[in-house]
This record gives C-alpha cells, structure tokens and sequence, in this order.
C-alpha cells in the first residue's frame, strides 16, 4: 500500500465535507459541490483526475431532458451495476445542501452519452415514491437487495431537524436521529413501506452499509442520544415474497466502534477496505478493516494501515471516497495554522501491490490526457483542434456557409474514424502506454488525413514524423498532405489559389496650363528694378 500526496491544481476550495464520490464509465466524480471558481457550472459534478501527483477536476454537464441535482452533502447513495440490459447508474436519496436545506427526494444518475474527445454528459431524472415514505435526511444509507428473481432498496438511519411542532426560536437549527426504522420500496412502481424491529431501539447516523443479494449489514454508527458510537453489528434480511415482503433483523455479537468512514471495493467479489472515521468525538479511527461477505455472513479482518503523516496524525478531522478499487482520496484540512499556507492537504491511498499499483497508474495516464486547468489556459483554435471526429467526406465539403454544429451520432462508433486503428505498417503506437507527444493531444493521439485514394485515411502525426508546427500548417486551408508510404511530404501540394486580376486605373490626366509670359525688358529697367529689391 502507499500514500501519495497530491497537489490541487485550481480546486482546493472544492472539496468539503460530506462530498461523494462516483465512479461511472471508468470515471471518478464528485459530487456534492457548487460550481467552479469563476465560472459557470450550475451542475456541482465533476470529473476527478489524478495524474502525476497532481488532482484536476473538469466540470460535467448534463442532458437538456435532466431534472436540476442540488449540490447535495451526506447523501445516501447506491451504485447500481449493469444489469438486464441497463447501464451503470447510481440512486442519490436525501442529503444536505450548502444552505442547511435537508431534501427528501430521490435522484437517478445515469449516464447520457459520449461527446466528442470523450466528453462526458450524465442524464438526471428525479423519482417519486409513494407509501410509507423516508422523510427528509442525511447521513443515512441506501442499499440495493436481490431475492426470489426481484429487486428492491433499503433505507435506513440519517439524521433532520426537530420536528415542526417541537422547534423553538432557540433549537431551531437543532439536528436528532431519526427513528430507527427501516424502509423498503421498489423502482418500478415506487411503493415503499417502512418497517420496526425490536432490535433497533435507537437512530444512528454516518454508518457503514454493506450488502449482498438478500443481506443488509448495518456496522457501526453515531448515536446523538448517548454521543456515542458503540461497535455494534446488525444484519436485516430481506425476503421479497410475492405481494408482502418479510423482513428481519438479527444483532451479532462483534462490530466496529467507527463513524464515517471511508469503504473501496476490492475486486469484483463482495470484498471491502474499511479506512478513516473516527472512533470518538475527538480521536480518528486510524486502523484499516478488510470486509468479506460471503454465504456464511460477514468477516471481519485487520489490515495494516499505511504510514502516516504528521498533517494527518495531528489533524482533529478527516474525510474523502473511493478513487476507484483498492485506492481512496483523503482530505485533511489545516485547521489555518499560521505556519501553514494551504487550506487542505489531499492524499491517494493505495491498497493495491506494487505491480498492479504500476499497471493502475499507466492506465490512469492513458485516460486521463484531457487538458483541465482552464483558468491557465488558451483556447484551441479551429486549426489546432485537427478535425477530431470529423469524417473525410465533411472536410471535403465544408464550407462558412454551411452548419458546423456538433453530432454526436457521428462520435458514437469510433472504429470506423480509424483514431484507435494502426495508421500504417511502420505505426508505432501503443494505446496502453500511449503518452501525449503534442500539446494539442487531449484524449485520442493528434492525427492528419492522408488525401491519397478516393476515400483518403488518417495517420499518427508521431508515427509520421510530422512536427508540431507542419502538422498545424498542413491542418489550415485547403493543403493536402500524403503519407509516408503514398509519398511523404515532398508530393504534398496546395490547391491553386483563385487568380486575382489587378485593379488597372488610368493614369490621372494633367489639365493643360497656359504657358506663362515672358516679359521683356531693357537692361537699363532690370537695373532699376535690382536697385529697388536689393
């Protein structure tokens, strides 16, 4: 395992606490958060990239048919794997917003569709339940069940404000448990119900949920009532019988003292690393936990945790997600200590072996090669983006007059555009150790179209030994290029410019003037006069 620490690059300010993270398509998002720094990004997600040791954020945007998503903190979230044809997706359920504002509503989060240098836009769509519905809270958790061929989802924990009649001017703002029932509802029709179990006696909050098919296990937790958080362990099982579901609940004998805590999958199994929390109100929780479900229950191991640093021992809190399998971001802030000139210091936590350590930064680096300081850099002109994801038959006819809006249908099989094919029998380039070569590479190599045949091909510009600068030159105009193996550069040609005649004016005729007088006098009158003048 290792710790890295990361440099923010533009957005420190971003990441508080209670913010999520989700992972969609091989991405890592956050959400949680209002917009970028002087710019304009109502959504509140972002794209996560970590490379080189330093942490980017890109803003994502969402469909035209999307449902606003408020920038919620503490939400109970559950990630929906594909299944019967349906794509990744996440259910987002309560949480707080930034002006204390606590939501009872229930978000899917899906993706919509990949743009072109792979953009990603997600598709929100609010959904209503009906029945016995949680109310508005936070800090709670929802998770997905599997029996008898169906599918359904678990509410529980989370805490809200006092109740409308019990609050006073004094304890307006005051926060409780909320009663320790369990809800259960289904997306389909959206029925939900809510359930009392004797074991269950007191609310708790910011616990850790893990399940798997007809088990839910409920580890840990803070309760307000006692301001405590007592190793306990419940497992509710669910049996989704035809029209009455039948729960139950059963408290184990062992359990964690820990709240808030941050949980990465390990794999494709139902395996688990527990890190962070805390176990008291001002002492963190600074041993790892593995967690493996299997058929017989639940089995909890040590693990040992990386070697900290001082920032993160002396810290009074802590918070972060996962970043993907077996890897974690935690934030710690500096609590503004004068010697200090951050506000947060961040850091990657990695469970993974060296070896697939190595193997998971490579991949990292082969798609992470969008540019996202945008506040430091400058926009790519027409003759710099290269035609990336243009057809050679819009090229050929492209023209100012005609409509140069994006399509995206036209980016939705990229094989046949010939950016992840080789370019020829000398193409040297490796997608899985490709490393960007030009500044304007985002997320495919920088490539040029060969004008040879009818139908023409597109080549590496590497691969073709072509500079930055010809390969921008070539791009502009109407110039056409032919690779190396249809002649090189010394057959490249330039379509004859239009032949502009020059502007023929006559000569401007001169008015024709008299001719002047001479006058003619005597030398004894020009001698008059030069005495006169002189």
């Amino acid at each position: 395992m290792t710790l890295q620490p990361l440099n923010p690059v533009n957005c420190e300010g971003l990441l508080q606490t209670g913010c999520s993270l989700l992972h969609l398509d091989g991405e890592v998002l956050l959400f949680g958060q209002k917009g970028w720094p002087k710019r304009s990004c109502p959504t509140g997600v972002f794209a996560v990239h970590l490379k080189h040791g330093e942490l980017r954020l890109r803003a994502i945007s969402f469909s035209s048919d999307s449902q606003y998503l408020p920038p919620l903190r503490c939400p109970a979230v559950c990630r929906l794997d594909p299944h019967d044809g349906l794509p990744e997706s996440y259910l987002i359920h309560g949480g707080r917003t930034p002006n204390n504002d606590i939501s009872s509503s229930l978000y899917a989060l899906s993706i919509d569709s990949r743009g072109g240098n792979r953009k990603l836009t997600l598709r929100c769509k609010e959904e209503e339940l009906v029945g016995e519905v949680p109310g508005a809270r936070y800090g709670h958790t929802v998770s997905v069940v599997q029996s008898r061929g169906k599918t359904a989802f678990v509410v529980f924990g989370g805490r809200s404000y006092m109740p409308a009649k019990e609050r006073t001017s004094e304890n307006w703002n005051r926060v409780i448990d909320c009663p320790p029932q369990v809800f259960l509802f289904d997306r389909q029709f959206g029925c939900c119900s809510a359930y009392t179990f004797p074991e269950l006696t007191d609310g708790q909050s910011f616990h850790v949920a893990l399940a798997r098919e007809d088990h839910v296990y409920i580890l840990g937790g803070h309760f307000l009532k006692c301001d405590g958080r007592p190793p306990q362990l419940f497992c509710l099982h669910v049996d989704l019988l035809q029209g009455c579901p039948l729960l139950s609940c059963e408290l184990l004998d062992f359990g964690l003292s820990i709240s808030s805590a941050i949980i990465t999958r390990t794999g494709p199994a139902h395996n688990y690393i527990i890190l962070g929390g805390y176990q008291s109100k001002s002492q963190k929780r600074m041993e790892c936990s593995t967690v493996i479900l299997d058929e017989k229950g639940i089995h909890i191991e040590p693990l040992e945790p990386p070697k900290w640093t001082p920032d993160i021992i002396h810290s009074q809190t802590w918070y972060g997600g996962a970043a993907g399998e077996q890897s974690m971001l935690l934030a710690v802030p500096s609590e503004r200590r004068s010697c200090q000139t951050n506000m947060q210091y961040f850091y990657l936590v990695n469970f993974q072996k060296v070896e697939d350590a190595k193997e998971g930064i490579q991949a990292q680096q082969v798609c992470s090669q969008e540019l996202t300081d945008y506040d430091n850099s400058t926009p790519l002109e027409d003759s710099d983006e290269l035609y990336f994801g243009r057809e050679p038959q819009e090229l050929d006819g492209s023209s100012e007059g005609e409509d140069n809006s994006y399509n995206e249908k036209d980016e939705e099989d990229e094989s046949q555009s010939g950016y992840w094919i080789k370019c020829s029998h000398s193409c040297q380039l490796d997608l899985s150790t490709w490393e960007p070569y030009y500044t304007t590479e985002l997320q495919r190599p920088a490539m040029i179209f060969c004008s040879t045949g009818e139908a023409g091909h597109w080549v590496h510009a590497q691969c073709m030994e072509l500079s930055e600068t010809l390969l921008l030159t070539l791009s502009q105009g109407n110039k056409k290029y032919f690779c190396l193996e249809h002649g090189g550069l010394p057959i490249q040609g330039m379509t004859p410019p239009q032949k502009v005649m020059p502007l023929t004016r006559p000569p401007l005729k001169v008015k024709q003037r008299k001719p002047q007088t001479a006058f003619k006098m005597s030398r004894t009158k020009k001698g008059v006069f030069r005495r006169l003048f002189v």
